[in-house]
């Protein structure tokens, strides 16, 4: 349920007729609510509501994209919206782990939401675990991309163009028959679930993704926004096609909560 900020409670289905969603799936490494978050830092996106959902472990803290004493107190919870009407852009931020068994609650709430609020794609942002990739998904990019057959038809094309790897699917039962395929996307959290509900719904959705590992995964982050930018040309690229060496910190903003990623540094107490 979305609740505007400037509303004391109740649900509203604002009107984002022609605009893109943009999400992350919680997925390994947190690679996509990594990217979301240089998204509505760079773009200075404005946050217009909540999403209230009991599918998400609650949580609160300070604002995440403060630029100044004053805003570094406002809170921000589990799952906001943010908009960008001048490039028909909403974006919902997921902050918190799903609680078990509600996968499925939440991907009816979400599509029922992009069917009420008229948005006209949602795109969705994932990972992958690299070490359970199959023999063809090592070679080339570590970068995928996947689209409801509705949006197929509307960008099949220009993904050809861009020369992008398509997610592949892989053998149901290895090593036993190698004619049944399947989709499989271990550590992609609801991508799939998400993925195949909106098949079946009708919704035009794509989901890019990385195969990456935990760790530091900032890296990984960089890389997928800009395999995003490539597509929605969200901010002017100046990453060099040839030799890939501009740094993409030089043209993505770094959120100020990114300094306590990974937590404090050691108390001086300690030596």
């Amino acid at each position: 349920m979305f609740i505007p900020c400037d509303r004391g409670g109740g649900s509203a289905a604002p009107d984002f007729k022609g605009f893109t969603l943009l999400m992350p799936a919680v997925s390994v490494g947190n690679v996509g609510q990594l990217a979301i978050d240089l998204v509505i830092s760079t773009l200075n996106m404005t946050k217009i509501g909540y999403f209230y959902t009991d599918c998400l472990v609650p949580m609160v803290g300070n604002n995440p994209y403060a630029t100044a004493e004053e805003n570094s107190t406002e809170l921000s919870i589990n799952a906001e919206v943010y908009s960008l009407p001048s490039k028909k852009l909403v974006v919902l931020q997921i902050r918190s782990p799903f609680i078990k068994n509600k996968y499925r609650p939440f991907c009816e709430t979400l599509l029922s939401w992009v069917k009420s609020s008229k948005c006209a794609r949602v795109v969705l942002l994932s990972s992958s675990h690299a070490y359970q990739r199959d023999d063809e998904q090592l070679l080339g990019t570590p970068l995928r991309y996947l689209l409801t057959p509705d949006l197929e038809k509307a960008v099949g094309g220009h993904m050809q163009e861009l020369n992008w790897k398509e997610m592949e699917k892989v053998a149901a039962y290895p090593g036993i028959s190698d004619t049944d395929k399947v989709l499989h996307i271990p550590g992609g959290g609801i991508t799939k679930l998400l993925f195949t509900e909106s098949c079946s719904k009708g919704i035009e959705m794509a989901v890019l993704l990385k195969f990456c590992s935990e760790g530091d995964n900032i890296p990984d982050a960089f890389v997928l926004v800009n395999y995003l930018n490539e597509w929605l040309q969200l901010i002017k690229s100046e990453v060099s096609t040839s030799n890939n060496s501009t740094d993409p910190s030089s043209q993505w903003k770094i959120p100020s909560s990114w300094r306590l990623l990974f937590g404090n540094g050691l108390p001086p107490a300690l030596f």
